[in-house]
This record gives C-alpha cells, structure tokens and sequence, in this order.
C-alpha cells in the first residue's frame, strides 16, 4: 500500500514580506497616535483646570477685598453703658445713611413715575490673579449642582475658560434680563451640568452691592446658536436671568429662564 506524503510548503514572496512590513508601520502609527491622543487629552483636561481654578483666586480676592472695604468704613464709635451696646455714628456714616435714604425715595418716585431717569452703575470688583486683571460684577451659586463662580463683566474665548461671563443685559439683580454664559466642559465645571437643572430648581445671585436675590427655574429649552431670543429684555417689569451653555457639541444653545422670588 502507497502511502503519499503531502507537504505543504509556503513560499515567502516579495509581495508578502511588504504587506507584513505595512502592517507592521500602520500598527506602529496607531500605536503612536492613540499615546499622543492620551497625552493631549490629559494635558487639555489639566489646562481647563488650572483655567478654572482662576476662578477660586478671583472669589478669594473678592472677599478679601470685601472684607478690607468693610475695615477702611467702619467709623463707628461703641460705648458700653450699663451693660449695654451703643453704637454712634459718626458724621461720615451719617451722610451716607442720609444719602441711602434718599436713594431709596428716588426709587419709589422712580417706580411712580415711569418717565423719571434713573442712572443705574453696575459696581465691580478687580482682582490682579498671576499678573492679569480680572474684573467681576457678580457671583452666581446653584446649589443643585454644587457650583459658585464669580460672573466676569465681559465676555471672551479667554474668560470663558476662567469662569461665567456676563454676555448680555443690565445690571444684576436689576429690573431686566440678565444673561450669564459658560462653558459645557464634560467634567461638570462651570455650566457642564447645567442639563440637570429642572423648572422649580433655584439658584442665588450676589451682586457687588452686597444684594444676595434667590431666582427660580420657570422655563428651559434648546435653541439654535443664531437663535438670540432669549436675551431679550422685555421682562414686564420683572428681574430675570437667563444662563446659557452649549449642547450637541456646539450645534445647539441650552436656554436657563430664571426669575426672582
């Protein structure tokens, strides 16, 4: 009986040894690629939070320059009679108690009387952080999402990696509507969970006055990015805000109506 052997004998050929090669390069390449990915998306992520943590040094600086502005008024002359506290004001701290009374009956004339003028300045706070001036006209905190940053005066691509900026409106906590915008950054900082935020949810705004006015969620929406509606300032009288963040990766605007209570 004959018994027949096969053999099978694979022929390494010019053409084969290129196609191992290119494999081999296009394995390299993505190799290289996916760590330079990585390396960029660490360092994009650590540059957003060092951008962000200016954020804190401005807080910081306004409440330190708070603090010192409460120091270099405070005139007061205390006397403790029979137990007791008497705090005199001096003539300075009178002026200005007068002066606060009387702009308080300007108002109610004001609000009277629809044709009086009245000139309303948005007072700000300037914080030198790393050599750079920043310049804040209020501090907006949602407690939902666990936020509280300080709202720049304008508005830039630079300052939007810092904090919120003021994008379009009046004064703070004035009669009107005041528009605030952040970032959508995935790692929840500034507006990046603003998309939890539900009708009913409330938030507070402290202005540089010293006002602290709680607002309420009555309305939210998406819109296009040309779509400018949402800032308009026909409030029927009312103090509104609206915040605003990007959605759909930049293809879409989310719309936060807020108003006083």
């Amino acid at each position: 009986m004959n018994q027949i052997l096969l053999h099978n004998k694979l022929y390494v050929t010019p053409e084969l040894k290129r196609k191992k090669l290119m494999y081999k390069v296009r394995l390299i390449i993505c190799l290289i690629l996916m760590v330079v990915l990585l390396l960029y998306y660490f360092y994009a992520e650590n540059e957003r939070e060092r951008k962000v943590a200016i954020s804190d040094d401005i807080m910081n600086g306004i409440e330190i320059n708070n603090m010192t502005e409460i120091a270099a008024t405070d005139n007061t002359t205390k006397n403790i009679v029979n137990d007791v506290l008497i705090v005199e004001l001096n003539r300075d701290d009178a002026e200005v108690a007068s002066t606060e009374v009387i702009e308080e009956e300007q108002q109610t004339a004001t609000s009277e009387d629809p044709t009086a003028s009245v000139v309303n300045s948005t007072p700000e706070k300037t914080v030198t952080v790393a050599g750079t001036n920043y310049t804040s006209e209020a501090i907006l905190s949602i407690p939902k999402i666990g936020i509280s940053y300080p709202v720049l005066s304008e508005t830039s691509e630079e300052l939007l990696k810092i904090s919120l900026n003021k994008y379009w409106g009046g004064d703070p906590n004035e009669v009107g509507n005041y528009c605030v915008v952040g970032h959508n950054y995935a790692n929840g900082k500034l507006f990046g969970k603003l998309k939890e935020i539900n009708v009913g949810d409330t938030c507070t705004l402290k202005d540089m006055k010293g006002r602290t006015v709680t607002y309420e969620v009555y309305d939210r929406y998406i819109v296009d990015p040309t779509d400018v509606s949402c800032t308009s300032q026909l409030t029927n009288g009312q103090v509104e805000m609206t915040l605003i963040t990007c959605r759909e990766y930049g293809t879409k605007r989310l719309i936060v109506k807020c108003r006083k209570i």
